[in-house]
């Protein structure tokens, strides 16, 4: 299951349904608006298989990585949010539930930086060429 946090603009999960993305928005049909970040992780220790997308750097921790989900944090502009959670999700080391479990990912428009459980190190990851 994927989930936005509630500061990704509306236009941008409405795109993501446009383009059959299945997901769900803090505040609108999953937790309730207003949520404070120290809610959000237990109701994501509640779910399973999540993979949780927000704008919000306090969520780019290494202590988050948990097997039961995946933390990525966006380090684009608003406008940009839906065309790169469809890249996250299509990302050939990131395109299924299983390879995105334990991780905790920062996105920026160069590349995506990589926490996974038990590592000591973060990975970084390319984009791949169009």
């Amino acid at each position: 299951m994927n989930i936005l946090d509630e500061n990704i603009r509306e236009d941008q999960f409405r795109l993501l349904l446009d383009w059959r993305v299945k997901v769900h928005w803090i505040g609108c049909d999953i937790g309730r608006m207003g949520m404070k970040d120290s809610e959000i992780i237990p109701l994501l220790h509640s779910l399973r298989r999540i993979t949780f997308f927000s704008r919000d750097r306090d969520f780019y921790h290494r202590r988050f990585c948990h097997t039961n989900y995946c933390l990525v944090h966006l380090v684009i502009k608003e406008t940009e949010v839906a065309e790169f959670i469809l890249r996250v999700l299509r990302h050939p080391s990131l395109n299924t539930r299983a390879k995105r479990m334990g991780k905790v990912i920062r996105v920026t428009p160069e590349r995506l930086y990589v926490w996974q459980l038990h590592a000591l190190q973060r990975e970084a990851l390319d984009w791949p060429a169009k």
